[in-house]
């Protein structure tokens, strides 16, 4: 079942690349205390990802910050070299977004944003998705119904629900 406003996220290993190679960031310990806008890419390098979905979270990160978001991080289901190398290539590294890789998908089937296109490639994926988190809470949700669009997940759109 999938997550929705009102709900506590679940805890989870996600891997950033370190000055030492992968290492493990506790969501739950980014989340504590704070407001956090998450949003979550089928993957890094693909189409709408990398010109619509990224683009927008770095054109609005310093409106977040200014509306008392502390942090902005974007899921994607890759690992993190591919995770590391996408954020530096997108900007998303300069202006402060952090890309967290989630490699099996593990944490996205957990809150029920996984699906499959295996069509387009595009197996054991997360859903185009975008929230606001308040202690851990989903304060707001917006999913897309196709991964091929960016509206109701830009970061404007996440943004005017503050």
């Amino acid at each position: 079942m999938a997550i929705t406003t009102g709900d506590t996220l679940p805890g989870a290993a996600l891997l950033r690349l370190g000055e030492e190679g992968p290492e493990t960031v506790r969501l739950e310990e980014k989340l504590k205390g704070r407001k956090v806008a998450i949003f979550a890419v089928p993957g890094a390098f693909t189409g709408v990802c990398t010109t619509a979905h990224m683009p927008s979270f770095i054109r609005t990160k310093e409106q977040f910050a200014e509306k008392g978001v502390s942090d902005v991080l974007c899921i994607c289901v890759n690992d993190p070299f591919v995770a590391r190398a996408w954020a530096e290539a997108t900007g998303a590294t300069e202006a402060g977004i952090e890309v967290l890789a989630d490699p099996e998908g593990a944490y996205t089937a957990a809150i029920g944003m996984d699906f499959t296109s295996a069509a387009a490639g595009l197996i054991g994926r997360s859903r185009r998705y975008a929230m606001l988190v308040d202690d851990g809470t989903v304060t707001a949700l917006h999913v897309e119904e196709s991964p091929g669009t960016c509206e109701a997940t830009a970061g404007e759109a996440l943004l005017a629900e503050l």
